[in-house]
């Protein structure tokens, strides 16, 4: 064969060799075993389209319209498949699950080296930063600890009448997350961030309101958000210089709670970290792991409660009869004054708090985990290690054959629970990683929801400056925030 040949069939060769590859990854593709699961043709060969609805706030949507499109079991990307089926999330999310946190949890972390209790990836890593934060999230051991959140609660409620009386109404939204985030920098680290005191959205408020949107950038582009230096674009240098500045202040809360212990160790009070602080000075941790903890508890210990808060008051206030009764019920606590263990008591204000944690969850998204070496049967499909599952607490809590008209804010419902509607039950998540901070945000909740229905008997939702439903359209990311970033309620 000439070169003139060689050269006029050169293009040929070529065009062969695509046609193989294409033929190869299209084979590829319809062996891989989410390709027998139900779902969009497009997310047999992309995740593109969960992606944008990610980086959006609304991936949660996403995956909720293609259940109730495609079933219990869905595929949401190539490789990553959904369930809203109860025997595949009691699987997943067992106490004794093989399925370990998905990779994701590292990209939300910043790296491996940032890791924490929330996000850590390592089941043994895990169990060890467990053991040390869970006694202090203890029902028991937050006994101690509830007049130190009612002092918060109460100066919240104080500045809402203030900001009542000068704006006519006022943002919930930003006096609970004010209050949450004095709770959690009190109780972790023994002295508030005076968030309450200032009124004001300061730089680290700010922050921590733009971890969602950030996080989903750093998640999607862990990659550039890394090397901002040499992909200058401005929202991903927006987005590594949050995680710096978030770190920075669980280091400065860390430095803090030394400094306490150095001028008065005798009589300084325990805190939620006291057990890691002793850790890291008989060297069972590192620094680094205390300070990777604390920015950790800072950001889960926050916007979490505040939104469900939120979306609880906004719910209540539109509903007459609901709001009647649950005054109705807390008018009868004893005027001298009462305390958390008072109103646990009350049947019907934790009726509304489960109603709320139903449809308002504070992480209604997916808990991806992956599958184990030894694959897994999930639902009637056969899954290979390594394969992407989730299930979001968003659609277990909607599934109308377990919770009758499942939009509906009904608080009866919760008087006879079925055993369904408990197994389907997951405002915390589930399993060995549920949320350590559940105590603490039920008490927040019922402390929080009795001293502003008393306080405001006839608050209702605000119209002024524009303020509508629209405002409270959810936003999500990982957590849940009102799309308009704020409540406006006037008493």
């Amino acid at each position: 064969m000439d070169n003139n040949q060689i050269v006029n069939q050169a293009p040929l060769v070529a065009l062969g060799l695509v046609a193989l590859a294409a033929v190869y990854s299209i084979v590829q593709v319809f062996r891989q075993d989410t390709s027998k699961v139900p779902g969009p043709w497009y997310t047999k060969w992309t995740r593109a389209v969960l992606t944008w609805n990610w980086l959006k706030g609304r991936r949660t949507l996403y995956v909720h319209a293609l259940h109730e499109q495609y079933g219990s079991v869905v595929r949401i990307a190539p490789g990553e498949v959904d369930f809203s089926d109860k025997s595949a999330f009691k699987q997943i999310y067992n106490v004794k699950s093989p399925f370990r946190k998905a990779d994701w949890y590292t990209a939300i972390a910043g790296a491996r080296q940032f890791e924490h209790v929330f996000t850590t990836t390592d089941n043994e890593l895990h169990r060890r930063f467990r053991r040390l934060l869970a006694g202090p999230m203890s029902e028991s051991s937050l006994k101690s600890m509830v007049p130190l959140i009612n002092s918060r609660v109460d100066l919240a409620i104080e500045k809402m009448k203030d900001e009542m009386k000068t704006r006519g109404a006022a943002d919930v939204l930003k006096w609970w997350m004010f209050m949450a985030t004095d709770i959690i920098g009190e109780l972790s680290f023994g002295t508030s961030f005076q968030a309450l005191e200032a009124g004001k959205k300061t730089s680290y408020i700010k922050d921590l309101e733009d971890i969602a949107p950030l996080g989903a950038l750093r998640t999607t582009f862990p990659f550039l958000t890394e090397y901002t230096d040499y992909f200058p674009l401005p929202v991903l240098k927006r987005a590594k210089e949050s995680l710096l500045r978030m770190r920075k202040y669980a280091r400065e809360s860390v430095g803090r709670y030394q400094k306490l212990v150095e001028a008065d160790p005798d009589n300084v009070h325990p805190t939620l970290f006291t057990n890691m602080f002793r850790a890291e000075v008989e060297e069972k941790l590192t620094f680094q792991e205390v300070v990777n903890n604390a920015q950790g508890y800072i950001v889960a210990g926050t916007d979490t409660t505040a939104n469900t808060l939120t979306y609880l008051v906004w719910r209540v206030c539109r509903n007459p009869a609901i709001k009647a009764r649950l005054l109705s019920e807390l008018q009868t606590l004893p005027e001298s004054g009462y305390d958390d263990a008072e109103l646990r008591e009350l049947p019907y204000l934790t009726r509304v708090i489960e109603e709320a944690l139903r449809l308002h969850s504070a992480a209604p998204s997916g808990l991806p985990r992956a599958v184990p070496q030894s694959g897994a049967n999930l639902a009637g499909y056969h899954f290979d290690a390594g394969t992407t599952v989730c299930t979001q607490a968003y659609t277990m809590h909607r599934n109308p054959e377990v919770f009758v008209d499942p939009e509906t804010f009904n608080p009866d419902r919760w008087e006879s629970a079925t055993k369904d509607m408990k197994d389907a039950f997951m405002p915390f998540g589930a399993g060995s990683r549920i949320c350590l901070g559940l105590h603490l945000a039920r008490i927040e909740l019922r402390l929080a929801t009795a001293r502003f229905f008393l306080a405001f008997p006839n608050a209702k939702i605000s119209t002024r400056e524009g303020m509508s439903d629209a405002d409270m359209a959810p936003e999500i990311y990982f957590l849940v925030v009102p799309k308009g970033h704020r409540c406006l309620v006037e008493a």
